[in-house]
């Protein structure tokens, strides 16, 4: 592949990426029941709604999870796979990029959750305004994950529950994604 066609890519990555980041976190978000007085709560409201609300009204939420934000970021996966396909020339089969996209989502959550477990564990251990939106926000999202470990895995003044959710998340992401993401590129492409 040639350099264009890398720096490419990586803009379609990057594009598409940060989509389904702000559709994650309005999921998270929503599911965590986060305080929607937060700034960041209101900034992420703000720019899924107007794409959210048409789809909302066929596909409600399920419990407290928003199936159209998690929809919608499927179907930016799926595009995004498609147009990287496009720029090297390959025509996938559409079983394989169904796959491949679904297999890219689940990779990408975990590496979401596992991006806001480390930076919600790094900023807590310096002495930082815990009302700044960000710690909030991030501190609501990453709860639930941590809950069950609360105050059981404490050495010292060490609390280790985050590092053991960090490494389920890694886990899950070469036991679980990678296969899925192997097997969806094969699909895809017919071998």
């Amino acid at each position: 592949m040639s350099y264009v066609l890398n720096a490419l890519s990586l803009l379609i990555e990057l594009a598409f990426e940060a989509a389904v980041t702000l559709l994650l976190l309005r999921v998270a978000a929503e599911a965590c029941r986060a305080d929607f007085n937060n700034p960041l709560s209101q900034f992420v409201y703000r720019y899924t709604n107007p794409v959210l609300a048409p789809i909302r009204r066929v596909l409600p939420n399920w419990r407290r999870i928003n199936l159209a934000a998690l929809l919608l970021a499927w179907l930016l996966m799926l595009l995004k796979r498609l147009l990287l396909f496009a720029l090297i020339g390959v025509a996938p089969r559409p079983v394989g990029l169904i796959v491949l996209a679904w297999a890219e989502l689940l990779d990408f959550v975990l590496l979401f959750y596992l991006v806001l477990i480390f930076g919600w564990s790094l900023l807590s251990m310096f002495a930082v305004d815990r009302r700044q939106p960000l710690l909030r926000l991030v501190g609501n999202i990453v709860a639930p994950l941590l809950r069950p470990l609360n105050g059981k895995l404490i050495a010292g003044n060490i609390d280790f529950a985050p590092m053991a959710v960090m490494i389920v998340l890694l886990l899950a992401r070469l036991l679980i994604a990678a296969p899925l993401l192997d097997l969806g590129t094969r699909l895809a492409l017919g071998a």
